[in-house]
């Protein structure tokens, strides 16, 4: 007996042991009953070794109350005594509360888990018969059900058997209890019995024998007419016809009826609890469908009307109850049709949509606990196993396996995954099956969501072995195992087959050429025959760079493969690799940075401007395995570049083309950092804001275009007058130039500004600086392989009639006589690019008061610009263009965004000075931050723009040239999606974007574009 208010010995060692409530504990083992236990050390260390010494301590005095003194006895000394009864016992007490109820009811079960021989630990269907046998009712079989779980269960708390093992213990238990269920229904309908053959045919888990505890089993039913001889002889007539179609008729109704009784009795729930339901809804047509069909209906509709998920539900289809034969009939007839379901169009695809389906449909508060159908869940490593099956075993019946883990080691075997991968999947896989297991072994429940609280979680992880810590030991290596089988379904589903065709590994054979095509077309490649060419040309030989090639083009492959033009990305690493391929640091350069690799190929296979710009100076390859060579270098870097270059040169055409390399080099540096952010990498998953993503480019781009403007300035400059110009001179950035929102296709708008310099004439100084201008067009524009920049002035006074050039004064004069409010309003964007710094600040100095008015706007100037925004909707919106998809001019477009910033800045910059920026971005975020915008329509402007912006981006991108709206191609139309940030297949290809096929991107574009077309209506055309 204890001390009230001290913790007695018997606490302290239960504490050490693992009990969470000693003192519970403590009560229980003061029972009379429960002497021996308290005064044994061994079945203390038995108690604490299990995942739950509470739950087992329990248990373990409910089973011992349930029996009389001498039964008592018996147990309990039998426990002392055997250790693997114990184990056995205590084991399954502390890990299911479900089979502690059970043996609470029915105490002499424990006796089965009694030490098998040897020969008996791993029963297969026939032991599991035998323990059901004397099942006659749906109570007594739902008992002997349970006893049989409790020995499998014990088997699998002791490690006896691993858990791919106890999967399949589980899907022999399933197919003996179907058996016997099914004996049960006939025997209840007999005449049913005699007029039908009825096959019981397992599909999922159980028909892959890697079932779970609990778990709905699936199943198809055949039926057909008893045989009957008499009818073997039969003629061939009309009457016979009938007849055997009603016999047949009656055949599947006993059928259907025996069929039904048997999922009842499987699935109902009686006093004795519930086993499993039988699910028969993969059957043809679903629910809808018939419950039972003959062999010759079941194909009939296969070959008809199936869809590729019914196909790959077939995969594991097997005959496990009732007429056995017929069962293998139909497994043997719908074979064939499963291992041609790949040649169905947008096969892959529709797989890849299923999987995507799946996730899309778990609820937002339970997709980071649900174990089996979430991202980086156990359907994540079968739907990947499966597609890869579907896809190769039309040839190679190797991997033809209906058991997960299996095919995955014979896909290994046969080189379709590569073999340290398969070796991670099957242990992420055999780890998130344990969890699966354990979880539902508790209550016996059908779950597949990891528990949140802290005491089922601490259950778990020690029944997973996890003893220290054992709640955060087990969230580590959940999430862990998750984020590899993620990173891995990514890797193989989406991008089947990395060794598809390149040399497999040492010792085995070289792929047919056959088998390689059908590999390449797996994986996504338009032209499999192209795609072979390029591979022979880059791994064929014994040098040293065909052997790193080998190496390379496996993992390439599949990254190519992830964008939406792979056939493109093979072609440009061809010809990159053609380039430098003698190139020592190269190929060691992919091959020791894997970054470097990585970032190529999505470049190499994301648009056409990338892989343009780098194959005209193939050596900017660097850039990609240099850990810093993605950052855009800033102005003043690149002006010093330029500038250094000019003085070297001899002239000035070698100076602007050098200017222009330069040029050419920065923007692959920009692009293919915007690339590589927006689709991330398999480290670097892409997370960043779209709207720094856009931030970034704008910036990066302005300044290579102010550094290129300098660049032509100081050669033309040097050609005539060498140093010093006539005029002080400066370049004024104008429009997206002036905002610093440049695209990768931008022209450089801009104003040009003179000032005599001391002593010289005004003629003088305006023809050098008109000289100046034209000769920086000139230099800029000449036919070399370098993107040209094309220079615009219109935004000058008087337009394209009006001087090229002007002195301040004259823009002063200009400007207070003569100017319109649209060319006050195109003002809001001027900043000094390039040239006289001090003359830039004069400049602007001159406009802000333009720009910026005193007391704002009046009423007749804000009616003006609205009159103005309304005209050039309706004039200069090209014609035939969507409305609805134009980025610049269309509704909900950058043109609405920036001219309802603009007429906030015009009204209220003369008091607000936050709104005194040329940036877009910057603007609407000083009107939110002085209360002029609210948060919502700010955030509605700000998605629009930045969406409108991105688009125009990855057009040019992905076109290679200039565009307002989405390209039309099919595959442009799927890179854009890629860009955006749409998954893998998540924009098909197909004739136009705007027949269904783009999936949401197109839909997401008009809905965000909406949305800021009602804000930009209420605040620019709301009421004056």
């Amino acid at each position: 007996m204890t001390v009230q208010g001290r913790r007695s010995s018997t606490f302290t060692r239960l504490l050490r042991h693992g009990f969470t409530d000693p003192s519970a504990a403590e009560r229980l083992l003061d029972q009379p009953e429960m002497a021996s236990v308290r005064t044994d050390s061994v079945l203390l260390d038995a108690l604490g070794a299990t995942a739950d010494p509470d739950l087992a301590l329990r248990a373990l005095v409910r089973l011992a109350e349930a029996h009389e003194s001498d039964d008592r006895r018996l147990l309990l000394d039998t426990l002392l005594a055997a250790k693997p009864l114990r184990d056995r016992l205590l084991g399954v007490l502390g890990a299911s509360e479900a089979l502690g109820d059970h043996l609470a009811r029915h105490p002499a079960d424990w006796q089965v888990l009694v030490t098998y021989e040897s020969a008996d630990l791993h029963p297969g269907v026939a032991e599991f018969e035998a323990g059901l046998a004397e099942a006659h009712d749906v109570d007594s079989l739902r008992v002997a059900y349970r006893r049989c779980l409790l020995s499998l269960a014990a088997r699998d708390v002791c490690g006896t058997t691993d858990v791919a093992q106890t999967a399949a213990e589980l899907a022999d238990l399933a197919t003996a209890t179907l058996r016997a269920a099914l004996a049960i229904a006939r025997a209840a309908a007999p005449e049913d019995a005699a007029l039908c053959r009825l096959a019981v045919v397992a599909l999922g888990k159980c028909g892959g024998q890697e079932l779970n505890y609990v778990s709905d089993v699936d199943v198809i039913f055949v039926g057909e007419p008893a045989h009957n001889p008499a009818h073997d002889h039969a003629s061939p007539d009309d009457e016979a016809d009938a007849d055997a179609s009603k016999t047949e008729g009656k055949a599947v109704q006993a059928a259907t009826r025996l069929a039904a009784h048997m999922m009842r009795i499987c699935s109902e729930t009686t006093v004795e609890g519930t086993i499993w339901p039988v699910d028969a809804n993969l059957r043809p047509e679903g629910r809808n469908g018939p419950l039972v069909r003959t062999l010759s209906s079941h194909l009939a509709y296969y070959q008809r009307w199936a869809k590729t998920w019914e196909f790959q539900a077939l995969l594991k289809a097997r005959a496990v109850a009732g007429d056995i034969a017929l069962g293998k009939e139909y497994v043997a007839a719908v074979s064939p049709m499963v291992w041609q379901a790949a040649d169905r169009e947008n096969f892959v695809p529709d797989v890849q949509k299923m999987r995507r389906r799946v996730v899309d449909n778990i609820p937002v508060g339970q997709i980071d606990r649900e174990l089996k159908l979430g991202p980086g869940g156990l359907r994540d490593v079968e739907f990947a196993v499966q597609l890869l099956q579907l896809v190769h075993g039309r040839s190679d019946a190797s991997i033809r396996s209906g058991t997960t883990l299996v095919a995955l080691r014979a896909l290994a075997a046969g080189g379709y995954v590569g073999r340290t991968d398969a070796a991670q999947l099957d242990e992420a896989y055999r780890f998130l099956r344990s969890m699966e297991h354990h979880i539902q072994l508790f209550r016996l429940r059908r779950t597949h969501l990891v528990p949140d609280d802290d005491a089922d979680l601490r259950r778990l992880g020690r029944s997973l072995g996890l003893r220290t810590e054992p709640v955060s030991e087990l969230n580590r290596a959940w999430k862990r195992h998750a984020s590899m089988v993620r990173r891995l379904h990514e890797k193989i589903f989406y991008r089947p087959l990395l060794d598809a065709v390149a040399q497999l590994a040492p010792g085995e054979i070289r792929l047919s050429t056959k088998a390689a095509g059908q590999r390449l077309e797996a994986l996504g490649y338009a032209d499999p025959v192209a795609a072979l060419r390029h591979l022979e040309a880059l791994s064929s030989g014994v040098s040293r760079k065909a052997a790193i090639q080998r190496t390379l083009l496996p993992v390439l492959l599949g990254w190519f493969a992830d964008s939406a033009d792979p056939d493109a990305g093979l072609l440009g690493f061809r010809k990159v690799s053609d380039a430098l391929g003698k190139t020592p640091w190269y190929l060691r350069l992919l091959r020791d940075e894997g970054a470097a690799a990585e970032n190529l190929a999505r470049v190499l296979s994301a648009g056409r401007l990338a892989p343009d710009l780098l194959l005209r100076a193939p050596e900017a390859v660097a850039i990609l395995g240099d850990p810093n060579g993605l950052k855009p270098r800033d102005r003043e870097h690149l002006e010093l570049e330029v500038l250094a270059a000019v003085g070297r040169a001899e002239t000035a055409e070698i100076a602007v083309a050098v200017t222009r390399g330069v040029r050419r080099r920065e923007l692959f540096r920009t692009a293919a950092a915007d690339i590589i952010g927006s689709y991330g990498t398999e480290e670097n998953p892409a997370e960043e804001d779209p709207g720094e993503l856009v931030d970034r480019v704008g910036n990066a781009v302005t300044d290579l275009n102010s550094a290129t403007l300098s660049g032509a300035l100081r050669a033309a400059v040097r050609q005539t007058w060498g140093d010093t110009l006539p005029a002080r001179f400066a370049v004024i950035g104008m429009g997206r130039f002036g905002g610093h929102e440049q695209g990768y296709g931008s022209d450089a708008d801009v104003l040009f500004v003179y000032e005599p310099r001391e002593g010289v004439a005004d003629q003088e100084a305006s023809r050098a600086a008109s000289t100046v201008v034209s000769e920086m067009r000139r230099l800029l524009q000449l036919p070399t392989a370098d993107p040209p920049l094309m220079i615009d002035a219109d935004l000058r006074p008087e337009g394209k009639t009006g001087p090229l050039v002007r002195t301040l004064a004259s823009y002063a004069a200009y400007y207070r006589r003569w100017s319109l409010g649209w060319e006050s309003q195109a003002l809001l964007r001027a900043e000094p690019m390039a040239g006289d710094a001090e003359l830039g600040r004069d400049f602007i100095e001159l406009i802000d008061p333009l720009r910026y008015p005193a007391d704002g706007l009046s009423d007749a100037a804000v009616r003006e610009i609205r009159r103005l925004k309304a005209r050039m909707e309706t004039e200069r919106l090209p014609r035939g263009a969507d409305p609805t998809l134009h980025t610049k001019l269309g509704r909900g477009g950058l043109s609405d965004v920036e001219w309802t910033v603009q007429l906030i800045q015009m009204q209220h910059a003369w008091e607000v000075p936050g709104l005194r920026t040329t940036r877009t971005r910057e603007a609407l975020a000083a009107a939110h931050a002085a209360g002029l915008i609210s948060t919502e329509h700010t955030h509605i402007l700000d998605e629009a723009w930045v969406l409108a912006t991105r688009v125009r981006n990855g057009v040019m991108l992905v076109r290679g040239r200039a565009g307002d709206t989405f390209p039309s191609d099919g595959r442009e139309l799927a890179a854009m999606g890629r860009y955006l940030g749409y998954g893998p297949g998540s924009v098909a290809p197909g004739p136009s974007p705007y027949n269904g096929h783009s999936g949401d991107m197109i839909d997401d574009y008009r809905r965000t574009t909406r949305r800021a077309r009602a804000v930009m209506e209420e605040l620019f055309y709301g009421a004056v």
